[in-house]
């Protein structure tokens, strides 16, 4: 075995053993995060249950967590506010059908919650529920947010400022389109699906106004991109050369979508929509009709991805247009406020760690 194989099958042993390390730490982390849930639901309920039948004020909260400290000098966690949040905790998800079972091993058993929504709940820290349970009004808000913490690892922060952005309230919103006249009735609501209103790219940590920039950042981060871009897509290129009559043009993003079976143009533009991007995007969808498409393949699909929109002219635009094609809005990192531009996660780290 020569140096070179010897070096490459070193690198290879440490990069396994870094990854099983990162890998055990995240499943350690979920652990212990289960048994914290388990602890301060359990609390929560005697505190609940002892203060509602002693008939005793929200005085001996302070007086209880005082006490704890002098039992169990070092405490953390069991402040009267911190306290309180178990009381409220417990009883909400009491109400849910949420009970939790004191046996040797703290098994959690649940009324409504299907193994994979335990998982998920149970993944989520205590301060994000708390978070949740006060600022969310009903569970099926809470589930959204829950799902959306644990798939895309939000800080409290992060998840507070979705909230306030009323994420939960836009996940209907679709995408501006005249797939109802472009597209075959057969494919028209996987069309709508598979496109959204607007996206974060909160892996795009820059202050631009410049799209290429955004291309850029795109490009580096495909895989991301992909992820937030919904089911189904593939990445083919940026810059997709067209040529017509010995004239090049090129295509920002292009991609293509397995259940709609068709390309996806994708144009960055960095200010508000104008009506001259649909007829740019319309040319370019002719042309991969025309060069590119294949004969099982459906027509190509535009989208115009802009930092603002005007509904109305959206529409005008699109009027006695005969290809596909929709206009959705971008922010980016740095459209969130300063203080969470630098919490984000780094989407190699969090690979790494999930594995």
């Amino acid at each position: 075995m020569n140096e070179t194989e010897t070096t490459d099958q070193y690198k290879t042993l440490l990069q396994e053993i870094s990854s099983q390390i990162l890998q055990s730490r995240y499943r350690a982390a979920r652990l212990v995060n289960r048994e914290l849930l388990l602890l301060y639901f359990v609390v929560g309920k005697h505190l609940s249950e002892k203060v509602a039948a002693e008939k005793w004020g929200s005085k001996v909260l302070g007086q209880i967590s005082a006490d704890l400290q002098k039992q169990l000098p070092g405490l953390r966690g069991f402040s009267a506010t911190n306290m309180k949040n178990m009381r409220q905790f417990a009883e909400v998800y009491s109400q849910l059908g949420f009970a939790a079972v004191h046996n040797p091993i703290g098994q959690l058993s649940t009324g409504q919650l299907d193994e994979d929504r335990l998982n998920v709940f149970l993944s989520v820290s205590f301060t994000h529920h708390i978070l949740l349970l006060n600022r969310c009004s009903d569970w099926e808000e809470r589930w959204f947010y829950m799902q959306k913490t644990v798939d895309r690892q939000w800080t409290v922060e992060m998840l507070d400022w979705q909230i306030k952005a009323k994420v939960y309230q836009k996940r209907d919103q679709t995408i501006l389109n005249n797939f109802s006249t472009t597209l075959p009735e057969t494919i028209r609501d996987t069309a709508i699906q598979a496109f959204k209103d607007e996206y974060l790219l909160d892996f795009i940590n820059v202050e631009t106004d410049d799209e290429r920039v955004v291309e850029k950042g795109i490009v580096q981060n495909i895989k991301e991109f992909i992820l937030k871009a919904g089911k189904g897509f593939a990445f083919i290129g940026n810059q997709h050369r067209l040529l017509v009559d010995d004239e090049e043009f090129f295509v920002d993003l292009l991609f293509y979508n397995r259940q709609l079976k068709c390309l996806v143009a994708i144009e960055l533009k960095k200010g508000k929509f104008k009506p001259i991007y649909a007829g740019q995007l319309n040319f370019y969808l002719n042309v991969l009709n025309e060069q590119e498409r294949l004969p099982d393949e459906n027509s190509a699909v535009g989208i115009v991805l802009c930092k603002e929109k005007n509904n109305k002219t959206v529409e005008y635009a699109f009027q006695s247009i005969h290809n596909p094609m929709g206009v959705a809005t971008y922010q980016l990192s740095s459209d969130l406020p300063d203080h969470l531009r630098n919490v984000l996660p780094d989407p190699e780290d969090l690979k790494k760690l999930l594995g």
